[in-house]
C-alpha cells in the first residue's frame, strides 16, 4: 500500500459511520470523568463551587465532543486512528484523575492534560489528511484556536485562586467561541459548515450514549446512597422517586425524540452546521442537568424527611430545569419549534423552589419527578418532524 492510500484509508467513506467497539472503549474515561465531577459538585455546594464545577465540566465536553468529530471522519479500526484514541485515553484518564484538586494543587496537570488531549489530536489529523485540502486546512485553523486557549489554560494552571479562574474561564471562551466563528484565522479565512461533511447519525448516537453515560451516573448515586441506609418506608419511597426521576429523564429524551432528530440530521441539507448547534453546543446543558439531578437524588435520598435545604432545591429543581431548557433549544434547532410542554415544566420547577423550603424533601422530589413525568407523557401526543432537506 502506497503513503497516498495509507492516508486515504483512515478517512471513513459514505454517510453511514457505525459506533465501534474502539469509541465504547474511549468512552469509559469519561464514565470516571462524570463520577468525578458529580463528587465534586457534591463536596463543593456552593455558587463558587458549582461555577467551578461547571466550568470543569465545559473543558470534559469539549475533550470528548472534539473527538466525536474526529471519530467521525477518520476510521476507528485503522490501527493509527485506533493508537491515538488509547493515547487520548490515557491522557484523558489523567486529566479525569485531576478533577478534584483542579483548582488546587493539579491545576496545572490538569490544565496540560487537556492541552495535549486537544493539541495532539489536531496534529495527528493534520498529519494525515494531507491529501484532504477542505478537512487540512479546517484542522489548521482549529488549532490556531486550541493553541490560543491552551496558553490560557495553562497560564492558568500555573496561577492559583481567582487568578486561575479568570484565565480558565478565558481559555472556555476561545474553545466555545471557535466553531460559532467558523474558526476564523487570519490568513486562512474561515471555515464552513458545509465544508465538514459528516455523518450525522453518528454524531446522534455518539451524544445518545454519552446521554448514557450521564444516566448511568445517577443510577450508581440513586443504588449506592440507598445501599448505605437503613431501609424504611421512608428511604425506600426516597429511592423508588429517584430512580422514576432518573426513568423520566430518560424517557424524554429517547422515547421518540432521539430517532426523530437522528434522521432529521442525517437529511438536513447541512448536517455540520446542525451537528455543531443541536449536538456539540445544546447537549451539554442536558449532560450538565443530569450530573446536577444525580446530586440531588444523593442528598434526598439521604435526607428523605429533612426540610429542603437551598443545595437541595438547586440540585433536585435546578438539574432537571437545565435538561429540559437544553432539550427545548435541541428541539428548536432540529425540529423548528419550541416545546410548550418543557417551558411551562421549567417555570412549574422555578415556582416549586419559592415555596420547597417550607416542605420536607420526599415531597419536592416527588413534585420534581411528577412534573418531568408530565412532560414525558405529553411527548406521547407529539409527531416530530422536519421538512424533508431541512437545515435545521
Amino acid at each position: 500500500m502506497t503513503d497516498h492510500e495509507q492516508r486515504r484509508s483512515l478517512l471513513r467513506t459514505g454517510r453511514d459511520h457505525p459506533v465501534t467497539p474502539a469509541e465504547l472503549f474511549f468512552d469509559l474515561v469519561y464514565v470516571f470523568a462524570i463520577t468525578q465531577l458529580s463528587h465534586l459538585l457534591l463536596g463543593h455546594l456552593s455558587i463558587r463551587g458549582a461555577l467551578q464545577t461547571g466550568l470543569l465540566m465545559l473543558a470534559v465536553w469539549w475533550a470528548w465532543i472534539y473527538m466525536t468529530w474526529a471519530t467521525n471522519w477518520f476510521d476507528p479500526d485503522r490501527r493509527p486512528v485506533r493508537v491515538m484514541l488509547i493515547a487520548t485515553m490515557a491522557t484523558s484518564l489523567i486529566m479525569s484523575s485531576s478533577l478534584p484538586e483542579a483548582f488546587g494543587e493539579r491545576g496545572l496537570l490538569f490544565a496540560a492534560a487537556y492541552v495535549v488531549i486537544q493539541v495532539g489530536r489536531s496534529l495527528f489529523i493534520l498529519a494525515w489528511t494531507r491529501d484532504s485540502l477542505s478537512l487540512h486546512r479546517n484542522f489548521q485553523r482549529i488549532l490556531v484556536w486550541q493553541v490560543g486557549s491552551g496558553l490560557f489554560w495553562i497560564a492558568g494552571g500555573l496561577a492559583s485562586g481567582v487568578i486561575r479562574e479568570l484565565l480558565w474561564v478565558g481559555a472556555v471562551a476561545i474553545d466555545y467561541a471557535g466553531p460559532a466563528v467558523g474558526y476564523f484565522t487570519p490568513g486562512i479565512g474561515r471555515s464552513s459548515t458545509r465544508d465538514w461533511n459528516i455523518s450525522g447519525a453518528h454524531i446522534a448516537e455518539r451524544c445518545q450514549l454519552f446521554l448514557i453515560i450521564a444516566l448511568g451516573e445517577s443510577i450508581l448515586v440513586t443504588g449506592a446512597t440507598f445501599s448505605d441506609l437503613e431501609i424504611s418506608a421512608v428511604t425506600l419511597a426516597a429511592f423508588v422517586i429517584a430512580f422514576l426521576g432518573s426513568v423520566a429523564l430518560w424517557w424524554i429524551y429517547f422515547d421518540r425524540g432521539a430517532e426523530a432528530s437522528e434522521q432529521a440530521i442525517a437529511r438536513s441539507s447541512d448536517p455540520g452546521r446542525t451537528g455543531r448547534s443541536a449536538y456539540t453546543y445544546l447537549h451539554l446543558p442536558m449532560v450538565a442537568g443530569i450530573v446536577v439531578t444525580a446530586v440531588g437524588d444523593e442528598l434526598a435520598i439521604a435526607h428523605p424527611l429533612e426540610p429542603a435545604s437551598l443545595a437541595l432545591l438547586a440540585t433536585v429543581l435546578g438539574g432537571p430545569a437545565l435538561f429540559l431548557a437544553g432539550h427545548a433549544l435541541f428541539k428548536r434547532v432540529v425540529f423548528g419549534y419550541w416545546s410548550l410542554a418543557r417551558l411551562v415544566a421549567i417555570v412549574a420547577l422555578g415556582l416549586i423552589t419559592v415555596v420547597g423550603q417550607a416542605l420536607p424533601t420526599l415531597v419536592v422530589s416527588t413534585v420534581a419527578v411528577i412534573v418531568i413525568a408530565t412532560v414525558s407523557f405529553l411527548d406521547g401526543r407529539v409527531t416530530h418532524s422536519v421538512p424533508a432537506g431541512s437545515s435545521a
